[in-house]
């Protein structure tokens, strides 16, 4: 056996070993916990609001008058999870529930070369290493308390607001019949996330919650290059440090979510799926383009194509053009790593189960369940949905990787679609606007 072998296999080893002693530490079940302090009531059905204790509770109201409500608890394994998401604009009279919860549902990194593959949530002490976070890294905001089970208290949640540059911007333009007045403002997201520490990598799991009712999480990948892995062959390492004499081992990122949408209180809900087809035209004028709309009604693998998309339809609730609220997903750039059968699709629609949690080595199941998101979807009817986002990153070191690592970042999005009728953050000048464009106003 070779040096470089031989590193590969040590490091492959001590984070085995980390894991067995975590897994000593909590057993097999999904122990969870919240900030220092009190238990919290136990959860109830969806409500309008986030009705847990104030502990565990974040409300934050951003520009435009909008507020986002939502309660968060702590896993061992996947750490943060938001809990009773709801929205609500200026004009609603009362919060619109949009998830029921929403968590990370596994990191899978497997190794260009074939010697490592890690599921970095459930088989390293992912949730156990919550990373304290210092004053300057939530600026202007709180740092929560965090109980970490076998552990004990870590300050390792933030919460804070963040610019994100234009809401909107408009010329009313006279020439049009407008007043001539520019429409502008300054969007403001609340933020919400924590750092959480696997081997050699640090991870930054954040969510966005914006105005307009856009809610975005992203997964940041920073810390450090794992010095064990200097040992990349041709077409498998990048040079790195003087010369060639250091390649390191390149490999991917495979970040899934999982989505418990609880649209206007209720768990049940549709999924869609949209096409659209440019035909060029025959005797060189425009071409045309027809979208599509197919309903899903049974568990479905969904693979991204160009003008194709999906959302997730209220099944009791419509705007006030009495239009069906909605939620598309947006998934991020991605890189689609086919070498297992969970990573080859972008996105998953599967029936609640309350033990499906982690889309690959998954755990808390019976004994001989199936243990990846993509055994889960076999075709069974779709009532109560559960949406998986996949959403990989091949990462080809750099030698400015070192040293500490530029965050990279990877995630996707849920926009607002017919939630509210207008656009929350409408200027009441426009607010007759709703369908049509009054000349003169």
């Amino acid at each position: 056996m070779d040096a470089s072998h031989g590193n590969r296999l040590s490091r492959a080893r001590r984070r085995a070993g980390t894991v067995l002693a975590v897994s000593a530490l909590i057993g097999a079940g999904l122990a969870a916990a919240g900030p220092a302090g009190p238990a919290a009531a136990a959860p109830k059905a969806p409500a309008a609001a986030a009705d847990c204790s104030a502990a565990y509770k974040i409300e934050q109201t951003v520009d435009g008058g909008t507020t986002w409500r939502m309660c968060w608890h702590y896993n061992t394994y996947s750490g943060l999870i938001l809990d009773k998401i709801s929205y609500q604009p200026k004009g609603e009279p009362k919060p619109i529930p949009v998830l029921t919860s929403a968590r990370l549902a596994q990191i899978h990194v497997p190794y260009d070369d074939g010697d490592a593959e890690f599921q970095d949530v459930t088989d390293t002490d992912f949730g156990q290493a919550l990373q304290p976070l210092q004053a300057g890294e939530c600026p202007g905001g709180t740092i929560k308390t965090v109980k970490v089970p076998d552990r004990g208290n870590v300050k390792g949640l933030c919460t804070t607001t963040r610019a994100r540059g234009h809401a909107y911007r408009l010329t009313h333009d006279q020439s049009t019949g407008g007043n001539g007045k520019v429409y502008t403002a300054q969007g403001k997201d609340l933020l919400v996330y924590t750092v959480n520490k696997a081997s050699w990598y640090e991870y930054i799991t954040e969510w966005r919650f914006s105005s307009d009712g856009t809610i975005t999480s992203n997964v940041g990948a920073t810390g450090s290059l794992s010095p064990f892995d200097f040992d990349g062959g041709d077409g498998r390492g990048w040079p790195i440090g003087k010369g060639d004499q250091a390649k390191a081992e390149s490999h991917s990122h495979n970040v899934f979510w999982r989505l418990n949408f609880g649209l206007d209180g209720s768990p049940k809900a549709k999924v869609e799926q949209y096409d659209s087809k440019v035909t060029p035209s025959a005797n060189g004028g425009s071409p045309t383009t027809k979208t599509t709309r197919t309903p899903v009604t049974k568990e479905l693998t969904g693979d991204r194509k160009d003008m194709r998309w999906w959302r997730v339809v209220s099944a009791t609730g419509k705007n006030k053009d009495k239009h069906p609220r909605s939620y598309e997903i947006v998934p991020g750039a991605s890189n689609k790593h086919i070498g297992r059968p969970y990573t080859k699709h972008d996105v998953y629609f599967t029936e609640y189960k309350k033990c499906e949690q982690y889309a690959s080595a998954n755990i808390g199941c019976p004994n001989g369940y199936p243990k990846s998101v993509d055994k889960w979807s076999n075709g069974e009817t779709l009532k109560h949905p559960i949406t998986w986002v996949n959403i990989g990153f091949h990462h080809i070191a750099r030698d400015e990787d070192q040293q500490p690592m530029p965050v990279h970042w990877q995630g996707f999005a849920l926009a607002p679609r017919d939630v509210t009728a207008m656009n929350p953050l409408t200027p009441q000048d426009l607010a007759g606007h709703n369908g049509q464009i009054p000349i003169g106003n």
